[in-house]
């Protein structure tokens, strides 16, 4: 029986709507079997929402914590991101080995600490009085992952793990919002293409499966283009 994803039908940058873009970079990498089960988000602007497509099922699919993005793979039902993203990375020895570990952890928790801090820009009213300050400390954000990167493949070591998943997708996100930010950094960039010319990777991003937009829902300021 193929593994349920239930997602908000968005990339997935925030909270609330998970990390949808990377599970399912995961899971095609892994080569999962899995269905997705997209949610939409009607209506037009605030406060008229129209939530009802996942409100209607929120509390029937027998989830401890209802959110989205779920995961369903047989008894096991999983909610939250981060939890969701190592269930499959434990199933596939993608958590690193040994002193990997320290490395997946700390990164692991790092990404979620930028990520917030870009979804804090992107969903603030004064987006536009907020965006030169945040361009002006994302030189300094890049350069420490950078930094922690040094000459290796991977952000662990010398084999994939999870938390490039996390990485390449939060860079992906800063490279969208300002293109040239990774261009002072080589092993970024190359990085970057390594992991977008993984086989299964670059076949899924090429597929009319892959979602690289909207990256927000409806309730964000940015423009969502």
């Amino acid at each position: 029986m193929p593994i349920t994803l239930g997602y908000r039908h968005v990339r997935g940058v925030s909270v609330s709507d998970g990390q949808t873009n990377l599970i399912c970079l995961l899971l095609e990498y892994t080569d999962s079997r899995y269905e997705e089960k997209k949610y939409t988000m009607a209506g037009g602007g605030a406060p008229d929402y129209d939530r009802s497509q996942w409100l209607n099922e929120k509390f029937k699919l027998g989830l401890d914590f209802p959110n989205l993005p779920y995961l369903i793979d047989g008894a096991h039902k999983i909610t939250q991101s981060n939890a969701v993203l190592r269930y499959i990375a434990r199933n596939h020895n993608l958590c690193g080995e040994t002193e990997e570990k320290i490395r997946v952890d700390i990164l692991e928790n790092q990404a979620t600490d930028i990520r917030m801090h870009f979804i804090m820009l992107c969903y603030n009213p004064d987006f536009e009085k907020k965006k030169p300050e945040f361009l002006e400390t994302l030189p300094e954000k890049m350069k420490l992952y950078s930094q922690f990167l040094g000459k290796r493949p991977w952000f662990a070591g010398d084999k994939i793990t999870f938390v490039d998943f996390i990485t390449y997708d939060v860079l992906d996100q800063h490279r969208v919002f300002e293109p040239n930010c990774l261009e002072a950094f080589p092993n970024l960039k190359d990085f970057m293409s390594r992991f977008e010319s993984l086989k299964k990777i670059s076949a899924y991003m090429k597929s009319n499966r892959f979602l690289p937009r909207p990256m927000f829902s409806k309730m964000a300021t940015r423009d969502n283009k």
